[in-house]
């Protein structure tokens, strides 16, 4: 596992290097450093997430959208630039990551990303819409811990949706989710590639 990319102050060599990568139809001129998960480009798991967004259900116009684990922040962009009108939260633990993440909105143009680390979120906050590559790699109790804290922070029609590879225990979460969530529907609503995108719906 590389615990790097799950720590806030990680140790590894921070080199930046330019990324060119076509996000909601644009190419964009991005920056991003080997110190972050999947920083050479697009993982498999996050494309499919990207590509599948047809299947999910679409955040009302002015909602919060929150990506977590938002690394060099292809959702975070993605979403800002598909939802103009919605402010994104992007959210990691790792200061690189922010750091990239942030400078990357710049980059595109972007005035509707807030960075922050997972601790200075505030309480309060209640999303209308989470779309996340969880860290998997974690470890199943942090990982159930994690899912439990932001699927609770969901607005009442807020729904959630995650991307998780199917070898990596994408059926067995799901079903864990339903057992945690007996109010909200949870779904596979897309496969492709060997990952499955996981929705947690409204609140019934």
């Amino acid at each position: 596992m590389d615990e790097h990319y799950f720590t806030p102050s990680p140790a590894t060599d921070d080199r930046r290097f330019p990324l060119r990568v076509r996000l909601a139809g644009r190419d964009l001129d991005l920056v991003s450093s080997a110190s972050v998960f999947s920083g050479r480009g697009l993982d498999k798991a996050t494309a499919v997430l990207l590509d599948r967004l047809d299947e999910i259900t679409v955040p009302p116009p002015g909602a919060t959208i929150v990506d977590l684990g938002c690394g060099w922040g292809p959702i975070a962009l993605t979403a800002a630039l598909l939802h103009p009108g919605s402010q994104v939260w992007a959210v990691d633990v790792s200061e690189r990551a922010r750091e990239l993440t942030a400078e990357n909105a710049r980059r595109a143009g972007l005035t509707n990303v807030r960075v922050l680390a997972p601790q200075e979120v505030p309480e309060t906050l209640a999303p209308e819409a989470i779309w996340s590559n969880p860290p998997i790699r974690i470890g199943k109790e942090a990982l159930h811990a994690l899912l439990q804290e932001w699927t609770a922070r969901l607005a009442p029609q807020g729904t959630a949706a995650l991307v998780v590879g199917r070898n990596l225990g994408a059926d067995p979460l799901a079903r864990w989710l339903g057992e945690q969530l007996p109010d909200r529907p949870v779904a596979k609503v897309a496969s492709a590639k060997g990952f499955r995108v996981i929705e947690v719906g409204p609140a019934g």
